[in-house]
């Protein structure tokens, strides 16, 4: 699902927030692999007496059966609501007791989890977490009461004209592809999920070859081998997934909802690109002088600095396994602005950045790497597991500045004319006008 970046970014919310790393700690990727053979990347780093893993299955809520919508989010609710012989209770209590934090997620291509634990409790923590990942209960009484929470969420969102603008924007874009489904399902959907359901589900889903892990922190390469065999070395080799095909959005299509707001949400949706293509990283540089997350950019200085239209606008490269997108947003008081937009995107499609906004960006992008991704232990073990999600080799920090810098005035200026010559798909949420 290509979602609406402010709403996208509500339920993506990081799971935890973990000590930043000093700043002489030096990041140096390993790659491990168990004695049953299961990979993984590793930082070791015995400044705090910590330990953080973060792995992902594949599959996520693209996963979820037709008319079973909101199936892999309801059982990320469930992994501390009881696993092995412990209910729920003592189940959480063990966790308060041996200083843990646990955490589960779906979004559309994965189930994620991660654990943070004291470097002295391991044993206790990963005891919990190995549980949580292999056996799992689904009592009845905590599915219920878990489902009732997802169901007030439901209730809630309904509320919210945003919630209606996302359905329509996506089944707009997708059709009947699964990213066009509701990741948190619906009342009707979720009301009639069962024990069985999710059990059924996490079996399809749980598995060793759709699975991918990132540790940090205070532990040795031996210790993290084995403890990838531990929580992971008894689950089923292959996963049951059912395929996903690929699909390009539609594209050129004019939605509106009416509705009484103090300002009007405008979304663009363009082409995006794949992760593997050769041109990624020059779209990436080009999005970044587009509207990317910086003051400088052309859309922010003409919409926010230039007219004062706005507070907040940006544009975004939205990666995901079976489609992609550019998106731009923002909110306004006056729909003048989609036309300014269409302007400076229609300019940077036809001409492309200069070479000062290129040197520029180029500078910013090596420079923010290591803030954005490597600058805590959480931050740190995403980055290990988005990193092998996408294919890109361990050495890929070390190699992306040398990319970045050979990208030619020539290869953005082309990426720029691909993406953004297409007329874009546009919501608007407002007032009538």
């Amino acid at each position: 699902m290509i979602m609406l970046p402010m709403l996208r970014r509500a339920l993506f919310a990081a799971l935890f927030i973990l000590p930043a790393l000093p700043a002489h700690a030096e990041v140096a990727f390993q790659q491990i692999t168990s004695p049953k053979g299961i990979s993984a990347w590793l930082v070791e780093d015995y400044s705090v007496p910590i330990v953080t893993i973060r792995f992902s299955f594949m599959g996520g809520t693209s996963q979820d059966p037709e008319g079973k919508e909101g199936l892999a989010n309801l059982m990320t609710y469930m992994f501390d609501e009881g696993a092995g012989d412990l209910t729920s209770e003592p189940f959480q209590i063990a966790l308060d007791t041996a200083g843990a934090e646990m955490g589960f997620a779906a979004d559309l291509d994965a189930v994620h989890g991660s654990m943070r634990m004291l470097a002295d409790q391991r044993d206790e923590s990963l005891a919990l977490l190995k549980l949580a990942i292999e056996s799992p209960r689904f009592d009845v009484e905590a599915v219920d009461r878990m489902r009732d929470m997802a169901l007030s969420d439901l209730i809630a969102a309904a509320q919210d004209p945003s919630t209606e603008a996302n359905r329509l924007w996506t089944e707009t874009l997708y059709g009947d592809h699964p990213y066009a489904r509701p990741i948190a399902g619906t009342v009707e959907t979720v009301t009639a999920l069962t024990p069985d359901d999710l059990r059924a589900f996490h079996k399809a889903m749980f598995a060793r070859d759709n699975l991918y892990v990132g540790i940090v922190g205070a532990i040795s390469a031996d210790e993290a081998a084995a403890t990838l065999d531990l929580l992971f070395g008894n689950l089923p080799q292959q996963p049951d997934l059912t395929p996903v095909s690929d699909i390009v959005p539609t594209y050129g299509q004019s939605l509106k909802i009416d509705y009484d707001l103090p300002q009007t949400a405008i979304y663009l949706a363009y082409p995006g690109i794949k992760r593997d293509d050769p041109d990624f990283l020059a779209a990436s540089l080009m999005n970044q002088i587009l509207g990317g997350d910086s003051f400088t950019s052309r859309l922010t200085a003409e919409l926010r600095e230039k007219r004062g239209l706005t507070y907040n606008i940006g544009s975004s490269l939205q990666t995901f396994e079976h489609a992609d997108a550019l998106i731009i947003g923002t909110a306004t008081r006056t729909t003048e602005a989609l036309a300014i937009i269409e302007d400076v995107v229609a300019e940077m499609a036809t001409n492309g950045p200069t070479e000062a906004e290129l040197a520029a960006v180029k500078k910013y992008a090596i420079g923010s790497y290591a803030i954005n991704e490597l600058a805590s232990s959480s931050t740190i073990a995403r980055t290990l597991v988005g990193l092998q999600m996408k294919g890109l080799g361990i050495n890929y920090v070390s190699d992306r500045t040398r990319q970045i810098e050979a990208i030619t005035l020539d290869q953005v200026k082309a990426v720029a004319a691909r993406l953004l010559g297409t007329k874009p798909t546009v919501l608007m949420l407002g007032p009538k006008s």
